[in-house]
């Protein structure tokens, strides 16, 4: 596994769906224009409207700190005003002062899994 992968899930605030869904746009928008390495960038939201998942991918932490630098307003405002509860789980390999920083920035250190097996081939669909 050469590259990081993020899943962030939240709750959406009752009646603060759309703002959640303003800025995902905003954060998408963001990421377009000044992302250099970041390889997913997707949202997804229950049938019910009261959770949200992003699943992001990233050439390595450091694309990932490239991200969180661009999108942090965006991120900050969805967090103060539309959702909360917000868990992170990181799927690769990550340094030590890589999870310090995470863990300064957010206050909670997220989930880290690492690599064990797959299938070694690419999916045909």
């Amino acid at each position: 596994m050469a590259h990081l992968e993020v899943i962030v899930r939240a709750k959406i605030r009752p009646g603060q769906l759309e703002g959640v869904k303003a800025q995902a746009a905003e954060i998408l928008r963001v990421t377009r224009e000044k992302d250099t390495h970041t390889l997913r960038c997707d949202w997804f939201i229950n049938e019910h409207g009261t959770q949200c998942e992003v699943h992001e991918m990233f050439t390595d932490e450091q694309a990932l700190i490239e991200h969180k630098m661009h999108t942090m307003e965006a991120a900050d405002r969805l967090f103060r005003d539309f959702a909360f509860d917000h868990r992170s789980t990181l799927y690769g390999e990550v340094s030590e002062n890589f999870l310090n920083l995470v863990k300064e920035r957010m206050g909670t250190t997220p989930a880290v899994f690492s690599f064990l097996q797959g299938l070694d081939r690419s999916a045909t669909v």
